[in-house]
């Protein structure tokens, strides 16, 4: 009997362990590389973690953006990865595109505001009423928006003037809203709680390959109106875009606990989720 046979060739089964070890690097490669094309190139979840764009976002939403729309840069690549230079297939948005971005000065952190002045335009807030190329957006005073207290939105968060009950006595916080409509007839909801500094400001240009951007709760939004030394954005360079709103996939009250599954049910806001832009 020959016992100079390579052990390998004796048993089969013992190269078998190295292959499926083998086997399985390769699928979880191919996979962390498609995940990265589609979410790079294509579509990427997002997550609200502020009120900054109530009434249309709230914390707890969760959404898709599209990612071709403005063309990419090295911020349509996870962690702004730098192996794309400048912009290619660029595009400018429209006005009232709600876009996530990468927020200035430091681009390094995501954040989604709706686009309001495009490369060129004045913009101006006059006693909270938005300015446009010198003339007044239209705006006209709709139904208050009324959200539950949750743990997504505690009573923290919701000025004393503004808290209420609705009927069936569960504790709300009820703030006035506007439906502002830009030019072209795009419109959209916001917020306004009263005259704040931030209701007159001067008129600012947009420069070249920049937007301004603001959020929809016009009292309690760090964006455009603001330097970055008063923790602003100030005007926001297109190259930072990553992709437009598009749905609303998931929404959640903050209430669901972990541990329990039937909660992630219970805590879910269905009448949110499929809302479009």
């Amino acid at each position: 009997m020959d016992d100079t046979a390579p052990a390998d060739a004796r048993d089969p089964a013992a190269t078998k362990p190295k292959s499926e070890w083998r086997d399985l690097a390769s699928f979880l490669l191919k996979l962390a590389l498609v995940v990265f094309i589609v979410r790079s190139f294509i579509f990427s979840p997002f997550s609200i973690p502020s009120e900054s764009m109530m009434p249309r976002l709230l914390i707890g939403d969760y959404l898709f953006i599209t990612k071709w729309n403005y063309g990419y840069s090295r911020h349509s690549l996870p962690w702004s990865l730098p192996l794309i230079p400048g912009r290619v297939f660029p595009d400018t948005p429209e006005r009232g595109d709600v876009v996530v971005f990468k927020a200035p000065p430091t681009d390094n952190t995501d954040w989604i505001k709706r686009v309001v002045g495009l490369p060129g335009d004045t913009v101006q807030m006059r006693q909270g009423q938005l300015i446009l190329n010198g003339q007044p957006v239209p705006r006209e005073r709709i139904a208050d928006f009324t959200i539950p207290l949750s743990p997504n939105y505690g009573l923290e968060r919701c000025d004393p003037e503004f808290r209420d009950v609705d009927a069936s006595g569960e504790a709300v916080c009820r703030i006035p809203r506007y439906r502002e409509t830009l030019p072209g007839g795009r419109s959209y909801e916001v917020l306004d709680m009263g005259m704040r500094r931030s209701d007159n400001t001067i008129v600012y240009t947009v420069p070249e390959d920049h937007v301004f951007l603001m959020g929809d709760n016009r009292d309690n939004s760090a964006d455009s109106r603001f330097t970055h030394a008063e923790r602003g954005i100030s005007f926001v360079p297109l190259e930072n875009l990553q992709g437009k709103a598009v749905v609303t996939f998931w929404s959640t009250d903050g209430s669901a606990n972990w541990f329990l599954p039937w909660t992630w049910f219970t805590a879910a806001r269905w009448d949110r989720i499929a809302e479009g832009f």
